[in-house]
């Protein structure tokens, strides 16, 4: 590899690397090392905020290094505030079972599977005593791990910390120990919990592993990191066309990050883009089309960014209706009496929840030819015509045969 190459490596997508002198020197020695990616599966979807870490997982892996997935399955069960002012909900770890499942589909759409060592933390945490966690916690103070950004704000807010926050950073540190972890990624937001790794590694004689950081992308909103829960994210398992429609929709001010963190176009190319965008030279939405097709390339196929495109177009921009919308006919529907319009977009698969529809319907994302429809309209009173939910779902409301 070439020193421009490797440059570009550690500085494309990268917000900081502890040591990267150490690390380089590892690069150097010419054995594969062992890359460290740990998840608690939490919920069941990934967004391209998550993707950037892989994306460097991968490139490193195409150079001969062996990336191990840790699957949180214990630390799922605890919960981590990770930057938030409460702790998540505590979840089954059959639950925890069946998120990582998904979590593992989507997670090897951008690493290669074949060269990915997948580990499960209860491998090692099943059979601790006691007496283990004890010894575990003897290594550390809580002075220590009050520096930690989130702790030290809630205490000094007077806000509670459970002991059981406080034993997360320890079981994740331990995940390095227990797989001879070289290098661990991870967000910005990461660094503390990565930092203790590498100390409980040295205070148990291994060599202390390097902590590669990436950028937290903000989300959609165009104001706060990108999370499902805050609705403002793009997953990777997404439908092609809602991967280029979230896309068109994010501010202009965000585009040259996403093609930095998300993208492997020349450095060249990012220059320009920020300069056109810089100087006002040029369409925005003519960049984001390069950027959405980009995306769905990636998490989907060439084609199917072709056909995203020629949807965004002809609906977004044209106000267009697709020729293969989805038909309901309000004559033959059984059981309309009664109904609500939410559970009209239910049936039609146009939502996933009654809550979710009834939010779309609150928000006026749900519309009857242009116009914002009530929630509180029967099911049995809609009028044949075209239902649009948000800017990609459609639904022909038709009448009689």
């Amino acid at each position: 590899m070439s020193q421009e190459h490797l440059d570009t490596l550690l500085r494309r997508g990268v917000a900081d690397i502890i040591v990267e002198s150490e690390f380089r020197k590892r690069l150097d020695e010419g054995k594969p090392l062992r890359l460290k990616m740990g998840f608690d599966p939490s919920s069941t979807d990934i967004h391209v905020g998550h993707a950037v870490g892989l994306r460097k997982l991968r490139q490193l892996q195409d150079l001969g290094h062996t990336v191990v997935l840790i699957v949180g399955d214990w630390t799922a069960q605890i919960g981590d505030p990770s930057g938030r002012s409460a702790t998540r909900p505590t979840l089954t770890h059959a639950q925890v079972v069946e998120n990582a499942e998904t979590y593992l589909d989507q997670f090897f759409k951008i690493v290669d599977r074949d060269r990915t060592e997948v580990r499960w933390q209860s491998d090692w945490f099943g059979p601790f005593t006691l007496a283990d966690v004890l010894k575990l916690t003897s290594q550390f103070t809580v002075a220590q791990f009050l520096q930690r950004d989130d702790f030290a704000k809630r205490f000094a807010d007077n806000q509670p910390i459970a002991i059981t926050e406080l034993l997360y950073p320890l079981l994740q540190a331990y995940d390095s120990v227990e797989i001879q972890s070289d290098v661990e990624f991870g967000g910005t937001d990461q660094m503390f919990n990565l930092l203790v790794g590498r100390d409980l590694q040295e205070k148990m004689g291994q060599r202390p592993q390097q902590c590669f950081l990436v950028p937290l992308l903000v989300g959609t909103d165009g104001v706060q990191k990108m999370s499902k829960s805050l609705n403002n994210y793009i997953g990777i398992d997404e439908p092609a066309n809602d991967i280029f429609g979230k896309t068109m929709s994010l501010p202009d001010s965000m585009i040259v990050s996403f093609f930095e963190n998300l993208t492997d176009i020349p450095d060249e190319d990012v220059a320009e883009i920020k300069h056109i965008i810089d100087a006002q030279a040029g369409n925005p939405m003519d960049i984001k089309k390069r950027l959405a097709s980009d995306l769905v390339t990636q998490f989907h196929s060439a084609e199917a960014a072709i056909e995203a495109q020629a949807f965004f177009e002809l609906t977004v921009q044209g106000r267009g209706i697709p020729e293969d919308t989805p038909t309901f006919n309000l004559s033959t529907a059984d059981g309309l009496e009664g109904k609500r319009l939410s559970d009209i977009l239910l049936e039609a698969n146009l939502a996933s929840s009654s809550g979710e529809a009834r939010r779309l319907i609150n928000q006026g994302a749900v519309r009857l030819d242009d116009q914002p429809i009530p929630e509180n309209v029967g099911a049995d009173t809609l009028t044949a015509g075209v239902l649009r939910v948000g800017r990609r779902r459609y639904l022909r409301l038709v009448s009689g045969d």
